[in-house]
């Protein structure tokens, strides 16, 4: 269940006009204002309100929205955004406002350009949450931005890094940011398994085999008694079961062997190939949790990784962030929106609360150390109305979706 919250009615006309509005530096206090010839006073971007537009718009609405503020305005709204806003709330919005696959292949591409154990943890967390066709739309995606499939960054085939296509709408992106010059070496078996996961071979039938989950159930017990290879049988048995077949695998082992398949992976032999392994496990059987692990790294530590809290914020909360938020406070005892207010600032702070607060944000009290203050007024707001998506993350069904809105669009 995601945490995106709609106002009443979609207006794709005054939104348009409401945006270019925030551009020009245009402020009107009230719409009743507006509409009675009030006066206006000149400012810089209303960031604030393209925030109270655009993160209220399902993906689909976000799209037309885009969509049409090209068609009337003769400009690009991504370019529009990049130029009015800047540091991490530009991230952030950009990434808000691309599609599904697009912004997974990019946040996978930059994960690759940095490397090392916590980007290898997102890409599994990416690519064991989207199903089949996903992540062929995915690989597309990256095909189309890059000129360079995805399996070969992935397996180093081609280690040089490609810009973004000129022709693309994103060529822009992050363009002025300085590149990573060596990134570190992967094991090997981490790379199988990472390109296993991305050739999308996993079954999505929810037809369960009892002879092969227990079959599959021995197997993992060989292998960690030595009497099977390791690598290659884990990865054939976690790349090409459906999340259904593995619940049964996983659930015949705790029978059989007395404990938890995750407890074998955590053996003190274990090394980075298991620590891979359990993250893949976790996000087919407890995608929220992994999520909320994410976010806790994120914000818990002695500084923020913003990076980690953008990634996931913009990813899940029209998916699943309503369960993330659960599985958060049950890990940290603290709420995540709690966290999130001591931990960011400013605008970039009331976008993220606004995709995963309660209601209405309105206005923040100073940051403090404690966590205690409050950072939202608990102002009335309109009905909550539950964004499109899978609750367990592996099926989210809002990629290139589009709607119709409200009426065609006349300016």
């Amino acid at each position: 269940m995601g945490t995106l919250t709609l106002p009443p009615y979609f207006n794709l006309q005054e939104d348009c006009k409401d945006l270019r509005a925030c551009f020009k530096g245009i402020k009107s206090h009230l719409h009743y204002a507006r509409s009675h010839h009030a006066n206006y006073h000149r400012l810089g971007c209303n960031e604030k309100r393209v925030i109270e537009i655009l993160g209220r718009r399902t993906q689909a609405q976000r799209l037309e929205i885009a969509q049409a503020y090209l068609t009337v305005y003769g400009e690009s709204l991504h370019k529009r955004l990049k130029s009015a806003l800047s540091g991490k709330l530009e991230k952030c919005i950009l990434l808000w406002m691309m599609d599904s696959a697009e912004r997974d292949a990019i946040l996978m591409y930059e994960l690759m350009k940095v490397g090392g154990r916590k980007a290898d943890r997102a890409l599994i967390g990416i690519v064991c949450t989207r199903n089949a066709s996903q992540i062929y739309l995915i690989k597309q995606a990256y095909y189309t931005m890059f000129n360079q499939t995805l399996e070969n960054h992935i397996d180093g085939t081609d280690s040089h890094f490609m810009e973004f296509q000129q022709k693309s709408k994103w060529a822009f992106w992050r363009g002025s940011e300085s590149k990573v010059k060596e990134v570190p070496k992967r094991l090997t078996s981490i790379t199988k398994l990472l390109l296993a996961l991305v050739r999308g071979s996993r079954p999505e039938n929810t037809t369960v085999d009892r002879h092969i989950a227990l079959n599959d159930a021995h197997t993992l017990n060989k292998v960690f008694i030595g009497k099977v290879g390791k690598e290659d049988t884990l990865i054939r048995i976690f790349c090409t079961r459906s999340a259904q077949q593995l619940t049964a695998t996983l659930n015949y082992y705790h029978q059989h062997y007395g404990q938890e398949f995750e407890q074998s992976l955590l053996r003190e032999d274990s090394g980075d190939f298991e620590q891979a392994l359990r993250y893949t496990v976790m996000c087919f059987r407890q995608p929220a949790k992994f999520y909320a692990e994410e976010l806790y790294a994120a914000l818990g530590g002695a500084g923020t990784d913003d990076d980690a809290l953008i990634r996931v914020i913009t990813t899940r909360s029209e998916v699943d962030m309503q369960y993330i938020k659960l599985e958060f406070t049950n890990e940290s005892k603290r709420t995540l929106e709690e966290m999130v207010a001591n931990d960011t600032t400013g605008n970039y702070r009331y976008f993220l609360l606004t995709l995963v607060g309660p209601g209405d944000l309105g206005l923040f009290s100073p940051r403090t150390s404690n966590g205690s203050a409050s950072f939202y007024s608990p102002r009335s707001s309109g009905s909550r109305q539950p964004s499109t998506g899978s609750h367990n993350g592996s099926a989210v069904s809002f990629y290139s979706q589009r709607s119709s809105g409200h009426g065609s669009f006349q300016m």
